[in-house]
């Protein structure tokens, strides 16, 4: 069942924290841990999910860290669900065989489409607008103060 977990209000915030903070360097995840107060052992758990999920592109070494795999606009908050679904261990109600016949046939096929609907609605929500609304609300950037537009 689709609900908004701790782990899925991290993740997004992580991503959205690479995506709206990238600079020319990788985003490290000390930093991320820093702005967001994001527990480092769930962001590191998460942040490797999201590795395998083509979603980030993670950096070795020193001054390594995390960048976005793709563009802003082409990464959803659908696909940051169905990750950290991914992630989980709980059995879905949903899913569970058991239950009587009404459940099954008939209250189970109402939560499900429902659940469809809103992941589509969360596939029409990009990273890029997450970013401009953050944008909107006055928060700074990190890599915005650092950088220099002397000519």
């Amino acid at each position: 069942m689709l609900r908004v977990s701790k782990k899925l209000m991290f993740t997004i915030e992580a991503v959205l924290d690479i995506a709206y903070n990238a600079g020319t360097e990788p985003v490290q995840s000390g930093e991320i841990t820093r702005r967001q107060g994001i527990p480092k052992r769930y962001l590191e758990q998460v942040l490797q999910h999201l590795v395998r999920a083509g979603i980030l592109s993670g950096v070795r070494g020193p001054r390594g860290g995390y960048r976005l795999a793709r563009e802003r606009r082409r990464i959803t908050l659908g696909e940051l669900v169905r990750v950290v679904r991914g992630m989980e261990t709980a059995l879905d109600p949903i899913e569970d065989p058991a239950g009587s016949v009404l459940g099954r046939d008939v209250v189970r096929p109402i939560w499900i489409d429902m659940q469809d609907e809103c992941l589509k609605k969360l596939d029409d929500i990009t990273i890029e607008d997450l970013c401009v609304k953050a944008h909107q609300a006055g928060i700074a950037s990190e890599t915005q103060q650092v950088l220099d537009y002397t000519i």
